[in-house]
C-alpha cells in the first residue's frame, strides 16, 4: 500500500473546517476524500496534520492518505487539482515513507492573524481579516505576547478542553508586526489547541484595547479558566501559514 504526503492550500470562507462531519455539512477534508475515492474506486481517509475551525484559511496545510493502487504523485496532483473546487488546491504530491503521518509526525505549526487597523476597512480584505474598532497599543499587546512563550498549560485559552488530554503546549515565538494599516500576529509552537491562537489573539487584542491588563495572562494560565480569557477572534482572520517536520 502507497502512502502519499499533499501539501494544501484552501480558502476557508464557505466550509465547515477541515474535518468531515456525519451532518454531510462541505468540509475540506471531505471534498478532498471525495475526489480521491472518484479516482480511486474505493474509500480514501486522509489524515490532516490540524484540524482548521469554519472559516479559518491554510496557505500549506499536509495531510497524507494510504492508497492500494500506486499512483505517479504528477498524475495525482493533475487529477486532483482538475475535480477540487477552486478554493481548494493541492500545491505538491509526493510519496511518503510507510511510517510517515501528517498529524503525528509534525513537530510545530506557524498561524498568522491579521487585524485591520481602526479606520483601515478594506472591503477586498473583509474575508481574511478582523476590523478593529479602537486603536491598539502594540508594546502592551507585545508584554503580553511574552509571558505566553514557553511550556504553559494552556487549558484557559482553549475551548473543548478534554479531560483525557494534556493542555500543555509549547509556544516558541510571538511575532506582532505592523504596516500603516495592518497588524499580523504570528504564533509558532509545537501545537494549539482547539481555538486556542483565536482566543489568545482575542486576549491580546483585549489588552491592545486596554480593557484588561498586561498581567492578567499569567492570571489565566494559573488558573486554566477559559472564562477569565478575552473572546475568540472571528475566524477568518486566521491562517495556518506552515506545519514543521524534523
Amino acid at each position: 500500500m502507497s502512502n502519499y504526503r499533499l501539501k494544501i492550500q484552501y480558502d476557508g470562507t464557505r466550509y465547515h473546517g477541515w474535518q468531515k462531519q456525519k451532518s454531510g455539512s462541505d468540509t475540506i477534508q471531505g471534498k478532498i476524500e471525495a475526489v480521491l475515492s472518484r479516482l480511486c474506486g474505493q474509500d480514501v481517509e486522509v489524515c490532516g496534520a490540524g484540524r482548521t475551525d469554519a472559516g479559518v484559511h491554510a496557505e500549506c496545510q499536509v495531510a497524507n492518505f494510504h492508497m492500494e493502487e500506486a499512483w505517479e504523485p504528477a498524475e495525482l496532483f493533475r487529477r486532483m487539482n482538475e475535480y477540487l473546487p477552486n478554493d481548494i488546491r493541492i500545491m505538491k504530491v509526493e510519496q511518503a515513507g510507510e511510517r510517515f503521518h501528517s498529524r503525528l509526525n509534525a513537530t510545530g505549526k506557524v498561524y498568522e492573524y491579521h487585524l485591520l487597523k481602526k479606520d483601515c476597512y478594506d472591503v477586498f480584505a473583509r474575508k481574511y481579516s478582523w476590523q478593529m474598532d479602537k486603536s491598539l497599543d502594540i508594546s502592551c499587546m507585545r508584554r503580553a505576547a511574552d509571558i505566553l512563550l514557553g511550556q504553559h498549560d494552556f487549558k484557559g485559552f482553549c475551548t473543548k478542553a478534554s479531560k483525557k488530554k494534556s493542555t500543555v503546549r509549547r509556544i516558541d515565538a510571538i511575532e506582532i508586526r505592523e504596516t500603516e494599516r495592518d497588524i499580523f500576529l504570528r504564533f509558532t509552537g509545537n501545537g494549539f489547541l482547539y481555538n486556542m491562537v483565536r482566543i489568545l489573539t482575542g486576549t491580546l487584542v483585549e489588552i491592545g484595547e486596554g480593557v484588561r491588563p498586561v498581567e492578567s495572562i499569567q492570571e489565566i494560565l494559573d488558573a486554566g479558566d477559559r472564562r477569565l480569557a478575552g473572546e475568540t477572534a472571528p475566524a477568518q482572520g486566521l491562517i495556518l501559514r506552515e506545519v514543521r517536520y524534523d
